[in-house]
């Protein structure tokens, strides 16, 4: 079975729409942990409901980010993780997890990267005016939204679209792409055949 740790900080739509994928394609993955900086986030009692163990602390309960991150590390490493899933986890992730797992941590992006990196994708694509946005999935390196691209799918903006209407519409694509990229990478490293 290859172990992955799934990171979040939020509502937990990605983190639903990747379990659910794994267990109908029966993909021999097991989700060993969700790392959750959030610990009131509803992410956690989605990962609760489907029996998947949650590791979660703020930053602040430890010295400094390098020490909190190095326990998350320590709690992978006894897990034998080894792919790293970030799913709306709101936090840059520092050289400790980046070394320890290089080229082993995908993240999505609801944004076509280079273009609206950071917290607010949807938002600034949708005030800039632009015509078309979409989703990202990317390899995780030491900047914001900055590693090398694994897909993209477009999303157009409708006329007289509102935000709330675009974002539903991009987490649409994100919980498809998300999954197909997954694999996309599970492939790359010889970990699954189809």
């Amino acid at each position: 079975m290859i172990k992955i740790a799934i990171f979040a900080s939020g509502n937990g739509t990605n983190f639903e729409a990747l379990y659910g994928h794994i267990k109908e394609n029966k993909l021999p993955v097991t989700i060993t942990h969700l790392i959750c900086d959030q610990p009131k986030a509803p992410v956690i009692q989605k990962a609760l409901d489907r029996g998947i163990p949650v590791w979660t602390h703020r930053v602040k309960e430890f010295e400094n980010k390098m020490v909190y991150e190095q326990a998350i590390l320590d709690q992978l490493k006894q897990d034998g993780v080894q792919m790293l899933v970030l799913a709306g986890y709101m936090r840059i992730v520092t050289n400790v997890l980046l070394d320890a797992y290089t080229k082993l941590i995908i993240n999505i992006h609801p944004a076509l990267l280079p273009s609206f990196p950071g917290l607010h994708g949807i938002d600034d694509a949708y005030a800039a005016g632009v015509k078309v946005t979409g989703v990202t999935v990317h390899y995780v390196d030491s900047g914001v939204d900055s590693g090398p691209i694994i897909a993209q799918e477009p999303v157009k903006i409708l006329d007289d679209e509102t935000v709330d209407h675009l974002e539903a519409r991009i987490h649409e694509v994100e919980h498809e792409l998300y999954f197909k990229s997954f694999c996309k990478v599970l492939k790359s490293k010889g970990w699954i055949d189809a």
